[in-house]
């Protein structure tokens, strides 16, 4: 029986680049060669795409790029050809592929522009659809659709760059209408890059300069001092939420250096709540989920105040899928092998293409 030809995307032009070498590594490590054919995508930080055909620690540490049998490569929007084409010495090849799974994380990479051209192409693909990566990495849009549902978050204002003119009249007014301190973040930006506190006004107007130097729209939030929480959901039509875990080491939320990413190390899984308050936090991530239409996978932080106020704080429709990554060690409560989750995902995708495509 022929394998699956499945594609592995890795690497891209963000910061969190590192990061998705490290989950991509681990993915094709799990998928079972009997089953799959593997077939190594990497895009550079410049953002050249080429096929790799070398050994799989080569992208765990960062070297996959010099591997002298590298070609360019790129997939095909025509989905007559379904499959990658890579250029060698001038001449063209076609590789067929039968899922992709897009192990990117960031800016022009998982916030729906890798989607799009799979849509495109007519190839099924792990994870979330354009709209929905769109608009959870945009985090106005997810507010949005989040208010429009009446899922709590926090109290939030949007700045465009059409109001940089009088930045600091716009920066007064929300200042005086949502007090200090504020979160001041780019409201599309996968790490922490250009998010920063605000405590004064003027700290304020510095902030959101800032934040205009990595996207052309900020978001500012109010501060919420709390526990953090995070849940794991999976599936399509039934998504089922994961055990709620904590993560325990206290995070400078606005470094613009650190990324904002636990390791998974600092993760206490259950969380030390009532069942009343995990049985929230699973039912705001199904309906958050299903609000924004997301597939496959996606990773939900939360924000829990002294009083039991609950906030849904941000959304990753592909997170760090490394075996001792948050959202891995929560679907492990869920008894999910590593080999078994990433399987199960690729599965999900290819029967969910037959109503896409």
């Amino acid at each position: 029986m022929a394998r699956i030809k499945a594609a592995v995307i890795f690497g891209g032009t963000a910061r969190e680049h590192t990061l998705s070498l490290a989950s991509a590594a681990e993915v094709i490590r799990s998928i079972p060669k009997d089953k799959y054919e593997v077939i190594c995508i990497g895009i550079t930080r410049k953002g050249r795409w080429l096929y790799f055909p070398g050994d799989v620690e080569d992208i765990a540490n960062g070297t996959w790029e010099q591997d002298t049998d590298c070609a360019s490569a790129f997939i095909s929007p025509d989905p007559l050809y379904r499959g990658i084409i890579t250029i060698e010495n001038g001449e063209t090849t076609i590789r067929r592929v039968d899922v992709v799974f897009p192990v990117l994380m960031g800016k022009k990479s998982i916030d729906g522009t890798i989607q799009g051209l799979l849509d495109l192409s007519g190839i099924p693909y792990v994870g979330s659809g354009v709209l929905a990566s769109a608009s959870c990495m945009d985090k106005s849009h997810t507010h949005m659709v989040m208010d429009d549902y009446n899922i709590n978050t926090a109290e939030w204002r949007l700045i465009t760059q059409r109001e940089i003119n009088d930045l600091d009249g716009r920066c007064r007014s929300i200042a005086s209408e949502m007090g200090f301190p504020l979160i001041v973040k780019p409201a599309n930006s996968g790490s922490n890059a250009g998010t920063s506190l605000a405590e004064t006004p003027e700290e304020l107007v510095a902030s959101v300069k800032l934040a205009f130097s990595s996207d052309n729209k900020v978001v500012v939030e109010k501060y919420i001092k709390a526990r953090k929480l995070e849940a794991a959901v999976l599936g399509c039509d039934m998504p089922v939420c994961s055990p709620v875990g904590e993560i325990t080491t206290p995070q400078v939320i606005f470094d613009p250096l650190s990324f904002n990413v636990s390791t998974g190390d600092d993760l206490r899984i259950p969380a030390d709540i009532s069942k009343d308050t995990e049985k929230r936090v699973q039912e705001t991530a199904i309906a958050a989920f299903k609000a924004l239409g997301c597939k496959g996978l996606a990773r939900f932080d939360f924000f829990l105040t002294e009083n039991g106020e609950l906030f849904l704080n941000k959304i990753g429709t592909m997170p760090g899928l490394r075996k001792n990554s948050v959202f891995c060690k929560l679907m492990s409560e869920l008894d999910y092998s590593h080999e078994e989750l990433i399987v199960e995902l690729l599965e999900q995708a290819l029967e969910n293409a037959d109503r896409n495509y």
